[in-house]
């Protein structure tokens, strides 16, 4: 197996390193990593500039672009070999619910899919006041992830499909197991914060991520709250598919 390995949090991330060294275990790995940290970058692509790829070494690639970018390069040109599988993680903290939307982490799994790849987002849980002050156990998650690795490459994904999964940031035997789950929500995001810059013009920070709302049973929220290894089948495909014919009916009425 080749695995191509990127990230949002970028190529000097703690998580990325453990990743690739547990996918070693596996395969051959190439890393295409952003050169900074690029969380929330979601899936967008740099269109109006070229992108500067800078080799670290035969296997670390630094990209001064986003998750998308790096994964989208990898692909399409600069590998002389295209990957088997795309691993985008560890991420520095959770993406559940609704974080999947602006995840550069899910982004660049979503980007290994489009372009034909089975892909994998993996992130690990700070869910609690004890777990916050615990440092993150990222062996725990590459132990998890390996197991989902090899179902996957012996079971592969439909072709729409990418796994988002997340790991709470507990010791392995302390992990009840591991739920296949849906993406719960959250509530609305909390308001953007003004500051004034150093010359007294207003600014603002993006507010802190609304609370947990639907996060019932089922949900990503509540298993890693409950001690499990969330997996979230994602598609790609953003058609509401059951909605076509309601809204042929209503077009045909303009």
């Amino acid at each position: 197996m080749k695995f191509l390995v990127s990230n949002d949090d970028g190529v000097n991330a703690k998580g990325i390193k453990f990743l690739a060294n547990m996918l070693e275990e596996l395969g051959e790995v190439v890393v295409f990593a952003p050169n900074r940290d690029r969380s929330g970058a979601s899936n967008s692509l740099t269109l109006d500039r070229p992108i500067r790829v800078e080799k670290i070494d035969d296997k670390t690639f630094s990209v001064y672009g986003t998750p998308t970018d790096c994964v989208h390069l990898a692909v399409t040109g600069v590998l002389d070999e295209e990957p088997d599988m795309v691993i985008s993680g560890i991420n520095n903290a959770a993406n559940l619910g609704d974080d999947v939307l602006y995840s550069g982490t899910v982004a660049a799994a979503i980007e290994g899919r489009y372009l034909g790849l089975p892909a994998i987002a993996v992130s690990i849980v700070l869910d609690s006041v004890k777990e916050n002050r615990r440092p993150r156990d990222y062996q725990t998650v590459t132990h998890f992830l390996k197991k989902i690795i090899r179902h996957v490459i012996s079971n592969p994904l439909p072709k729409d499909t990418i796994l988002n999964v997340n790991v709470p940031n507990l010791p392995i035997d302390e992990i009840k197991g591991m739920k296949i789950t849906r993406l719960g929500n959250r509530h609305k995001a909390e308001n953007a914060i003004p500051i004034r810059d150093p010359r007294g013009f207003k600014m603002y920070w993006i507010g802190p991520a609304g609370p947990e709302a639907d996060a019932g049973v089922g949900t990503d929220f509540h298993a890693v709250k409950n001690g499990y290894v969330s997996i979230s089948p994602m598609q790609t495909d953003m058609t509401k598919h059951g909605f076509i014919n309601d809204l042929e009916e209503w077009a045909n009425k303009l």
